[in-house]
């Protein structure tokens, strides 16, 4: 099983190398991220974008666009349809953010002609590695989906397994989580997490253990499950996917993460997309861009066993 993004990296050498499409490629951070993946064997990339700003900047970092593949395009919104097109159409194995604004690059993704929809609805996975777990961590849905619906949620669950399963964790521990680990029905995230354990025992969802609600403590520390006597839970401790009941509860989790555990990694990507997605921040460090490459890279070679 990868424990972490070592493990990631060495397991995408070991399935050869990927290809990235990258929309308005005119981005010193991006570009400092893609030559990093290329020289570690992660991933080759398509540069989409102002041909002469992407030298200029690749001029100003020392990058050798030796090659690289480079499609001029100056305008930002075509740039992103140009290269989630060479997605949509085959030619590469990801689709990653440049300089495009974060709209028009959704809307790309999006676009009923070329872009990467599958027919269900998309959600964002955060994968951590955590000093002090034994094994990655996949925050889901902290970016991406507002107030997700139940029906959402199963579609996050369903999004977010084969990411386990690309990192090896072949029947993933899902914990819907709450502040309390009993059923509250003036709570409607522990009523909602009831259900998807529910619906995954009746065979409803498939390829994980769903066991909900569940206090993050419950999910995460093993001690803390003993002390509070959940010995009869099916997660003591020892879950892999934490499914929050909404972005806030989720988006403040990844960033006191990202911000207060010194030595912590994490990758991301948009997920339920015909090829895995990396939209990282502009905040994001350069680790974690191209550990989400190499995040991305993994997924795309479980997703290429399903076709």
């Amino acid at each position: 099983m990868i424990q972490g993004f070592d493990d990631v990296i060495a397991k995408v050498k070991s399935c050869g190398i990927k290809k990235i499409a990258v929309a308005a490629a005119q981005d010193s951070a991006v570009l400092e991220a893609v030559r990093e993946a290329k020289a570690q064997g992660i991933a080759d990339a398509v540069l989409v974008g102002d041909e002469a700003k992407i030298r200029e900047i690749a001029a100003g970092i020392d990058m050798d666009l030796a090659g690289y593949r480079i499609i001029d395009e100056p305008d930002m919104v075509q740039a992103a349809l140009k290269a989630v097109k060479l997605a949509h159409d085959g030619e590469v194995d990801m689709y990653m953010k440049g300089l495009v604004d974060t709209k028009n690059f959704l809307k790309s993704v999006l676009d009923k002609e070329v872009g990467l929809r599958t027919g269900g609805p998309l959600s964002h996975v955060a994968v951590f590695e955590v000093p002090g777990i034994d094994r990655l961590l996949f925050l889901t849905d902290v970016a991406f989906m507002t107030y997700p619906t139940l029906e959402d949620k199963v579609n996050i669950i369903r999004n977010t397994v084969p990411v386990c399963n690309a990192c090896g964790i072949e029947n993933p521990k899902v914990a819907p989580l709450a502040a309390v680990e009993v059923v509250n029905p003036k709570m409607e995230a522990t009523v909602e997490a009831a259900e998807l354990t529910k619906m995954c025992e009746e065979g409803q969802i498939t390829g994980c253990i769903v066991d909900g609600p569940l206090s993050l403590d419950l999910a995460i520390d093993p001690e803390a499950a003993k002390h509070k006597g959940a010995t009869d839970r099916k997660i003591q401790g020892d879950a892999d996917i934490l499914l929050f009941p909404d972005i806030h509860a989720g988006n403040l989790v990844y960033k006191c993460l990202v911000h207060t555990v010194p030595g912590i990694k994490n990758g991301c990507i948009l997920t339920g997309t015909k090829v895995p997605v990396i939209l990282t921040s502009r905040s994001d460090t350069f680790e974690t861009k191209v550990n989400s490459i190499a995040l991305a890279a993994v997924v795309a070679e479980e997703l290429s066993k399903e076709v």
